[in-house]
């Protein structure tokens, strides 16, 4: 239960943080829904390259 809540946290974290970034230079004019699920799949990446982390760090440095 506690890795769901890093998971879930994580991509919010990385949700708000992926949300200040301004990504209208990248995309077309007019297509924003290529934009918002572009900035969905990078905060889920993110989100979870971040969990591993922390789920990694926090079992590491139990064990030691």
């Amino acid at each position: 239960m506690v890795k769901v809540a890093i998971y879930i946290a994580s991509v919010i974290l990385s949700l708000f943080c992926v949300n200040g970034i301004n990504f209208n230079n990248f995309f077309k004019k007019d297509h924003i829904w290529e934009a918002r699920f572009f900035v969905i799949i990078i905060s889920l990446i993110m989100g979870h390259l971040l969990a591993q982390f922390i789920i990694n760090f926090g079992e590491l440095s139990i064990i030691n």
